[in-house]
């Protein structure tokens, strides 16, 4: 499996794209930043895109990738999967032509650029060439993180969580486990603010290691542009040892 890191971060800034990850170069995990990030060429090979939750920072990305399949004429489209209430938050909330157009009926109805699909929480289901599983997180809008596979190794995504379980102890036993890629927004000193906003810091990350499966790498995501090296810092003071932080543009292979 390759996984290449179009965007590491929780914002945006000068050289910071927000997360974004592109797997066997045909299908997203989430879409904070795409069109800054590939050629148009690339772009066309996208054909599904798996949305964690409906917060800009990881669907902004898919706006502008809409509109890129809409120019071309070749027939490009992609496929939109996510829960349920993701679903109905972008076609109501998003693809609704008033904030930008329902690429659900452009060209054509029966022949759009963007179609949806519906997964089931706890199922794995079948997404282009890989195994999707979605498991509920705890954020502040509906979420879930994913386990994704293609038959022989994988990775466990978190999306955007604070302290969760359900994902861990789905992710318990599983066979072929490359990698987790984790979340860390804040720095320790706000604390607070994370656990409002339910995300992680690197103290909060330090409590989860001992529920996440032992001896599996942990790449860190979503920090913060203005806090990154903050945050960098006290993640590298942490006990475990296998914890680093993705970089943006680095293409991974598990």
């Amino acid at each position: 499996m390759k996984i290449r890191v179009l965007g590491a971060f929780g914002g945006e800034g000068l050289g910071h794209r927000p997360s974004a990850f592109l797997v066997n170069d045909r299908i997203l995990i989430d879409g904070g930043n795409v069109t800054g990030a590939l050629t148009i060429p690339q772009q066309l090979s996208i054909e599904h895109a798996i949305v964690s939750h409906a917060h800009l920072d990881h669907i902004a990305g898919l706006v502008y990738l809409t509109e890129t399949l809409a120019f071309c004429e070749v027939g490009a489209a992609v496929t939109i999967s996510s829960i349920d209430p993701v679903i109905n938050t972008l076609r109501a909330g998003v693809f609704n032509n008033a904030l930008w157009p329902d690429f659900s009926k452009i060209p054509h109805p029966d022949v759009p650029v963007v179609k949806y699909r519906t997964l089931v929480e706890d199922v794995e289901q079948r997404v282009g060439d890989l195994w999707v599983t979605p498991v509920p997180v705890s954020h502040t809008v509906p979420a879930t993180g994913f386990i994704v596979h293609d038959g022989s190794s994988g990775v466990i995504y978190s999306g955007d969580t604070g302290p969760t379980e359900a994902l861990w102890r789905t992710a318990r036993g599983l066979r072929g486990l490359r990698a987790i890629i984790l979340e860390c927004a804040f720095p320790n000193r706000l604390g607070p603010l994370a656990q409002v906003a339910k995300h992680m810091t690197p103290a909060l990350i330090q409590r989860e290691l001992d529920k996440l499966p032992p001896d599996i790498p942990v790449w860190i995501f979503h920090v913060k542009p203005q806090f990154h090296e903050e945050v960098s810092e006290e993640l590298a003071r942490l006990e475990s040892g296998r914890v680093s932080i993705l970089e943006q543009d680095k293409t991974y292979f598990i």
